[in-house]
């Protein structure tokens, strides 16, 4: 049987918010989880650094791995770096963009947020995103690192004020026209992970999407027909840079069925 893995790619732990709709509908697949701890955050990094720096991870990782597909469970490195990644490796490569579609499908005030990395938010493909399937909407962006790190304290099982949601929101909220947004995207993979926290910050009725669900039904699609290991064996996380601060993920990481460490 077949037990190339699936690989997921992210700069910190955001991408596991993919992993469990994944995991879900493929319980026989095969899955690795690489961080690029030596490179997070990718957010506040230029678009050159990310556009030179992910095709050469993916490259090695697949040469170490070699896996049936790679999803780029990054809306940050998705939106600079897909296309090439794409060029570059003879594998199905997944990437992971803004759910403006289905937010502009959902909103009834027709005013939606976009919230995101700074880098990911200044992106055109953002633009394009929005002029296709939001044109009759209101688009609100706000771009915020701090919301990044909150996402990793929470999965380290750090003490975080829950202040900091509502100052992470308030970029957003507080937006000329903010008071009319409905849905909010999560275009950061990280930001699901804290989807209870924000819903609570935000002290009124507003709905969250991302596009974790729809990965997982497209990782299905690209797969269908494809043999599968009887034994997938452990789920490997593997890091660019293993210390203390990694090795300290280990609980959240063995609760989504990572269980070996490994580095790059």
């Amino acid at each position: 049987m077949d037990d190339r893995p699936i690989l997921f790619f992210d700069s910190g732990v955001g991408g596991l918010s993919i992993v469990a709709p994944a995991r879900a509908l493929l319980p026989d697949a095969r899955f690795v989880y690489a961080a690029d701890s030596a490179g997070f955050p990718y957010g506040t990094r230029s678009e050159e650094e990310i556009a030179a720096r992910v095709p050469a991870l993916l490259g090695r990782l697949c040469e170490r791995y070699a896996p049936r597909l790679i999803v780029i469970a990054c809306n940050t490195a998705s939106t600079i770096a897909l296309g090439s990644v794409r060029a570059a490796l003879d594998v199905a490569v997944v990437g992971t963009v803004p759910a403006i579609k289905p937010a502009a499908a959902l909103s009834r005030t027709r005013t939606i947020g976009v919230l995101g990395t700074d880098a990911t938010v200044r992106q055109a493909y953002v633009d394009d995103l929005a002029a296709r399937f939001a044109a009759d909407c209101t688009v609100l962006r706000h771009g915020s690192a701090a919301l990044v790190e909150l996402a990793e304290a929470k999965l380290h099982r750090e003490a975080v004020d829950t202040a900091a949601y509502a100052a992470a929101l308030g970029g957003l909220l507080g937006q000329p026209g903010g008071d009319r947004i409905d849905v909010i995207v999560n275009a950061c993979t990280h930001f699901p992970l804290v989807e209870p926290e924000l819903a609570a910050a935000a002290g009124r009725p507003i709905r969250f999407v991302d596009g974790a669900a729809g990965i997982a039904r497209r990782i299905v699609a690209l797969t269908e027909g494809q043999e599968w290991s009887t034994t997938p064996g452990e789920g490997i996380a593997v890091f660019t840079r293993l210390g203390n601060r990694e090795r300290a993920l280990a609980p959240a990481l063995v609760a989504r069925g990572f269980v070996r460490l490994e580095v790059l």
